[in-house]
């Protein structure tokens, strides 16, 4: 009993009379304070984490507060009992006394210090990082997430598509928003967040671009916006969730790639894009701009409006707009015309030999095209293009190598046709007893 009672006195000791004391210029962290103090902060930091018994660390003290009274009011030197707060040591990864950290512009990514341990070495060293960082800032890198509209803009560091969102701007940017938000609510010492970091980042880029900004991906540092945090029940490290508007949020439980994170944010994007227009093809300016600004455009031959009347044309266009929607994903160009309105065009993609409707899938960069051999229907366009959407069916080259005179017509009224009014034959003076002996 007094074996252990001395122990624990001895601990108290050691704890109490550490290495640093506040007459330094060395400031003493905690995990109650390292968040405040260190990952919130601007300044740069060289932190110790450091055990009270070691002889390293005993050699190191005297040398650690040299070089914090020569940085004081430059940069911040801080020390960490490791030994008494091993969960702090444990975030960063610490297995051996001393290890010394800087924490930079990005405080989710402490750096190891390998330099001397001489407060001349060790200020050299806090000098070259506080260079560094300025220099990142003065060419706009944050060297984090972006956490500033000017950073983002920028183009500087490849995280700036990453928007950084806090507990005062989250709800005017996310929940009101007719946007989807993808968030990641992080810890900066978490490993899982700093293996996510760079996929996060990737994935951002580039789903803004396929997205034009549609779904957007956000970060939130839970360890600070605590508010967030407790509002979403964020109780591991990273969690992500998905916010659209009037739906409660959901967790995204998929794959952590950048792959995995861009294809459910398109999945989100598709899901909640309108479904693509269906453009009657009047011009030479709707057809280019339709198939040029897609993959593929599909375009449908209807039967002239006299064969069919509004209400067989609209059933026509409802199927044509079904798949639009079913397809939406694909992004592909949907327009149409009238049996004849469009003749060269039919010539050049096969079509009129076998009666209407008839509808042809255009690549217009390679100037190929498949025909829909079914039937016009819901079922057999969609086998048409299920197959086309996994690369199959046979294709044939654009007559002419490229899309002939577009001939510009008004377009559909939306009403039934008429037949040409011809004009009135006055059969008065015609004899028609005579005709018929004639013809007899």
């Amino acid at each position: 009993l007094l074996f252990v009672l001395g122990t624990v006195s001895c601990t108290l000791f050691l704890a109490v009379n550490g290495l640093y004391s506040a007459s330094d210029d060395v400031i003493e962290l905690t995990p109650t304070n390292f968040n405040k103090e260190v990952i919130q902060s601007d300044s740069l930091w060289l932190v110790e984490f450091y055990a009270p018994w070691c002889g390293h660390c005993q050699r190191l003290t005297p040398e650690w507060k040299k070089a914090a009274t020569a940085l004081k009011g430059v940069v911040k030197v801080g020390a960490v009992d490791a030994d008494k707060h091993q969960s702090l040591g444990g975030q960063y990864g610490v297995r051996g006394f001393p290890t010394i950290k800087i924490f930079g512009a990005n405080k989710n990514k402490a750096e190891d210090y390998q330099g001397g341990r001489t407060s001349d070495a060790i200020v050299d060293a806090a000098l070259s990082a506080l260079r560094s960082l300025v220099k990142d800032r003065l060419s706009g890198r944050s060297g984090g997430y972006s956490s500033g509209k000017q950073s983002r803009e920028s183009g500087g560091g490849d995280k700036k598509d990453v928007i950084e969102l806090t507990d005062d701007s989250f709800d005017k940017n996310v929940i009101n928003s007719d946007d989807v938000w993808m968030v990641e609510f992080y810890a900066p010492w978490c490993g899982h967040c700093k293996n996510l970091e760079p996929e996060w980042a990737a994935a951002a880029t580039e789903v803004k671009e396929q997205t034009k900004g549609k779904v957007k991906l956000a970060a939130v540092d839970a360890t600070v916006n605590q508010v967030l945090a407790g509002r979403y029940g964020i109780r591991g490290f990273p969690t992500i969730k998905i916010f659209q508007k009037g739906e409660d949020p959901v967790d995204y439980d998929g794959g952590r790639t950048r792959s995995d994170i861009v294809a459910r944010a398109l999945d989100l994007f598709s899901d909640n894009a309108p479904p693509p227009e269906l453009l009657e093809i009047i011009s030479e300016d709707v057809l280019k701009s339709t198939c040029d600004a897609h993959q593929l455009c599909i375009i449908s031959v209807l039967p002239h409006i006299l064969d069919t009347g509004a209400s067989g044309r609209n059933s026509y266009l409802d199927v044509m707009l079904k798949m639009a929607e079913k397809y939406k994903k694909k992004m592909w160009g949907w327009l149409w015309t009238e049996a004849g309105a469009q003749s060269d065009l039919e010539s050049s993609l096969g079509i009129g030999g076998f009666g209407y409707p008839a509808m042809a899938a255009v690549n217009a960069r390679k100037m190929k095209f498949a025909l829909l051999k079914g039937s016009f229907s819901e079922q057999g366009i969609n086998e048409f293009l299920r197959e086309l959407s996994v690369g199959r069916g046979s294709t044939a080259p654009v007559g002419g190598g490229a899309f002939p005179k577009i001939h510009s017509v008004e377009p559909w009224d939306g009403k039934d046709g008429e037949l040409p009014v011809e004009d009135d034959i006055d059969l008065s003076d015609v004899d028609l007893d005579d005709w018929d002996k004639d013809e007899l």
